[in-house]
This record gives structure tokens, C-alpha cells and sequence, in this order.
């Protein structure tokens, strides 16, 4: 990786950015100065922050600093608002895309759009969609470090795998004109289809919540009973991965670790929902699975 200009700060809240980032980080590929965590992403670095300067608030992160990187979450303003200030102060902007949808609305707050003097990212998915939606903004191809990391910790599919189903949760921050959020109106897809499935009698379904996800949010699927029982996965997600022969979400990064692990993936998006967006050969679609 080439030599970023020095010192060096990084700003992250949402989950995937900060995933993507950490591993970088942990492999070696560059080392920040400061650090300025929030949200979900303080929970992703809280055992590794080793001797790197924990900022108190993004005017302390930014201050003598020649070089942000930041995630580009979607669902809060930290990351846009350092871009913001980085560009009015002639710092040097690096952005990781870590997913491959939602490109344009990463960078817009308030109809103002703020892009970074280069986007990173680590498949060429999202090489191709970033080209097609930033066509002047440079960018560079990065090792996938955190699959790298997870894809080394899940253990292979045995015939030892037992019989569980991890179903990934997700914010849609969509209603698709429901009255009710995307999230659950996919889990109720999913729960509703599940004899389309034909699963195994002994088989467990485990609801994984996404780190972004207020506690208890899925409390009531949790508590009512339903086929195959469920409970609340609290593994690491290596772990779940591990111990599941079938993954089901709506468009989860996560669902591509699943698959690149050799398990049998499900998108659970309803027919009335927007395709799936994950761009990976080898998801099946639960809408095509079931009775018309």
C-alpha cells in the first residue's frame, strides 16, 4: 500500500466500514496516529486499540492531521461531517466503500454532497458501481482484509455441521409503502416460507442481530413460538458461520462470507421488496423458492 501522508487520523461509527478498516489495520497495511470511534464501530476496536491517540470529538481527530480515512456509513453524519471538514482544510480524504449498495446517498447529507480524494475498495463489484457513480473520483483495488480475517476462522462444512439455520438481521431503513420497516417484513417472509424449505425436523433457526441494531429489537420473534423454535445467536460471528449450514438475510455483507464458506445462502427479500443488490453469483432468492 502506498505511504499515506502523515500523521494520519480515522474516523468510523457504522459497523462495516469499521470492520473493513480494523482488519486493514491489524494486517499491517497502514497504522493511524488518532483514532475517533462512535456508534458500533467503538465495540469493533475496543480490544485492539493499541498505542494509536483516542480523540475526544472530530475537531481534536482532525487537528495537525494530513491524512482522514474514513467508513461510509450511511445511517449517521460522523464520517460525512470529517470528509467535510477535511475538504475545507486541505487534508487528504480516503473513503472505504465496504459494501455495494447506497454509493451516491454515502456521500450526500442534505442534499450536499461531500466525496473523498480517494475511495477504497476490496472486490471488483464494487470497483465497477463506484466507477459507474463517481466517475472522476480515483480508485483503488484493497485486499478484503476482514474476509480474509472471518473466511480464516470459520471452519469448513462437515457432515459434523449440525443442522442450523443463522438468519442475519439487518436496518433496511425502508417500509417499500408497508407501514411496517423492511427488516421485518423479510424476517415474516422468511418465517412464513419456512416449509418451502423443507429443512431437517432437528434443525435451529438463530436470529443474529446487526451491530447496529438497538437491543431487543427482535425481542417478540424471539419470545413466539414458531417452526424450528428460535433463539438469539450471541457468537462471534466466525462462530455462527461456523455452526450454520444455511444463511439467510436481505443483502448482509455478511451473507457474502457465508457464501465464500460454502454455505447454501438465502436472501429473504419479499417479492414487493427492490432486488437484492449483492452482486455475488450463488444466492438463492426465497421469493423464487416458494408457491406462486
Amino acid at each position: 500500500m502506498p505511504e499515506l501522508p502523515r500523521p494520519l487520523s480515522i474516523v468510523c461509527h457504522d459497523a462495516g466500514g469499521a470492520n473493513q478498516i480494523h482488519a486493514m489495520v491489524a494486517a499491517g497495511d497502514f497504522g493511524p496516529d488518532v483514532l475517533l470511534l462512535e456508534g458500533p464501530a467503538r465495540q469493533i476496536w475496543k480490544n485492539s486499540l493499541g498505542s494509536f491517540r483516542r480523540a475526544d470529538h472530530l475537531e481534536d481527530a482532525l487537528r495537525g492531521i494530513r491524512t482522514l480515512v474514513t467508513g461510509t456509513g450511511w445511517g449517521a453524519h460522523l464520517e460525512h461531517h470529517a470528509r467535510e471538514l477535511a475538504r475545507k482544510r486541505g487534508i487528504f480524504s480516503v473513503a472505504v466503500l465496504d459494501h455495494w449498495i447506497n454509493y451516491a446517498s454515502r456521500f450526500e447529507r442534505d442534499g450536499h454532497e461531500v466525496l473523498p480524494d480517494l475511495l477504497w475498495v476490496v472486490d471488483e463489484h464494487a470497483r465497477r458501481i463506484a466507477a459507474e457513480t463517481f466517475p472522476g473520483t480515483p480508485i483503488e483495488m484493497r485486499p478484503d482484509r476482514y474476509a480474509e480475517q472471518q473466511l480464516g476462522e470459520i471452519q469448513a462444512l462437515s457432515p459434523r455441521t449440525p443442522n442450523d439455520f443463522l438468519y442475519l438481521l439487518e436496518p433496511v431503513r425502508s417500509t417499500w409503502d408497508r407501514g411496517k420497516a423492511g427488516e421485518f417484513q423479510a424476517l415474516e417472509f422468511f418465517l412464513e416460507n419456512l416449509p418451502a424449505l423443507a429443512l431437517p425436523d432437528d434443525t435451529r433457526i438463530f436470529l443474529r442481530s446487526h451491530p447496529s441494531d438497538p437491543p431487543r429489537k427482535y425481542e417478540k420473534y424471539l419470545s413466539a413460538k414458531q417452526p424450528h423454535g428460535m433463539r438469539e445467536d450471541q457468537r462471534t460471528l466466525a462462530q455462527a458461520l461456523s455452526a450454520s449450514r444455511w444463511v439467510a438475510g436481505c443483502q448482509t455483507y455478511a451473507m457474502t462470507l457465508a457464501l465464500k464458506a460454502g454455505r447454501t445462502v438465502i436472501c429473504s427479500l419479499p417479492p414487493w421488496a427492490p432486488p437484492c443488490a449483492l452482486p455475488h453469483d450463488g444466492i438463492l432468492h426465497l421469493k423464487e423458492l416458494v408457491p406462486r
